[in-house]
């Protein structure tokens, strides 16, 4: 697709060295490895991830989710991912573009689309969805991008070519999906608002009670829902919060692992080390050491 290869050398321009890029674009950002990582931990906020070389996986619970150039990913909620590039190379670097869906631009133009438009969605979406990639949604991406050639025009035009992205998105294949994010009264939004409850309280327990009411729902229907969209229960979420801010924690702020531990939660070392180690591999000494050891292999956008 003529478009992905365009995109691809706006992105090579930008990103030369490999990592997560910000931009002069707000909610841009470009992604560039020249290798393949090792799977790396992290939440993922909403966003559309539009790959323009190589290839990624995504992992939520038991689903593996990979992306290319045929496919792009939808994410709909915080989500903690697993993630890892598997197809790049020096002469062909892995190259994408991560934009960050603004909820109130995508509700303005589901209300400017209302008339004619389809019924309201219903139900629970998942929220990792993988499509094929339209010409119209690559194009739009595409010129979204170059405007760095330009940042006289960025003000003025990166908003207008950002609506025709969410309008991509809300006419194409995943219009449902889309639509879903923007509203703000349906079971997605409820489980979102728990989502952020836990989020802000990850450090304290909670009866699952008390974060149904803040969802407005059941504690049944939050279970239920809750795991339709993440793919794990309430306190397997806040159990997997905890561990990668413990690893945050550990690797940016120099705490030793029982600090950690007790700072997000955790009243024993030993239960806190052994979780730790079924996350991510090793216990929490021997897999910062790794880390640290080989820090460009962990590509974490």
């Amino acid at each position: 697709m003529e478009a992905l290869d365009r995109l691809a050398s706006l992105i090579e321009r930008y990103a030369i060295v490999d990592g997560t890029h910000e931009t002069a674009i707000p909610r841009l950002m470009l992604v560039r490895s020249s290798r393949p990582t090792e799977p790396a931990h992290a939440i993922a906020e909403p966003a559309l991830c539009l790959v323009a070389q190589g290839r990624k996986v995504a992992m939520l619970g038991d689903g593996i989710y990979r992306y290319d150039r045929a496919r792009y990913l939808l994410v709909s909620a915080d989500l903690p991912l697993i993630g890892h590039v598997t197809e790049a190379s020096a002469e062909r670097p892995y190259l994408c573009v991560r934009l960050g869906l603004d909820r109130t631009l995508l509700s303005s133009l589901v209300v400017e689309m209302a008339a004619g438009a389809r019924p309201a969605p219903t139900g629970t979406p998942p929220g990792l969805m993988l499509t094929p990639v339209a010409a119209e949604l690559a194009d739009a991406v595409a010129r979204l991008v170059a405007l760095l050639d330009r940042p006289s025009d960025i003000p003025i035009l990166a908003p207008l070519i950002e609506r025709e992205v969410l309008y991509r998105l809300l006419t194409g294949d995943q219009h449902e999906q889309a639509r879903h994010i923007a509203m703000s009264d349906g079971r997605l939004a409820q489980v979102n608002r728990a989502i952020d409850w836990i989020r802000r309280n990850f450090a304290e327990g909670f009866r699952i009670e008390t974060v149904a009411a803040e969802a407005g729902m059941s504690a049944s229907s939050l279970h239920e829902h809750f795991r339709a969209v993440t793919a794990m229960s309430p306190l397997q979420y806040q159990k997997r919060i905890r561990l990668q801010e413990a690893r945050r924690l550990i690797l940016a702020e120099g705490r030793d692992a029982a600090q950690a531990g007790f700072t997000v939660g955790y009243d024993s070392p030993s239960q806190f080390s052994r979780e730790y180690a079924r996350l991510f591999g090793a216990p929490p000494l021997r897999d910062v050491a790794r880390i640290r050891s080989d820090p460009d292999g962990m590509l974490v956008a």
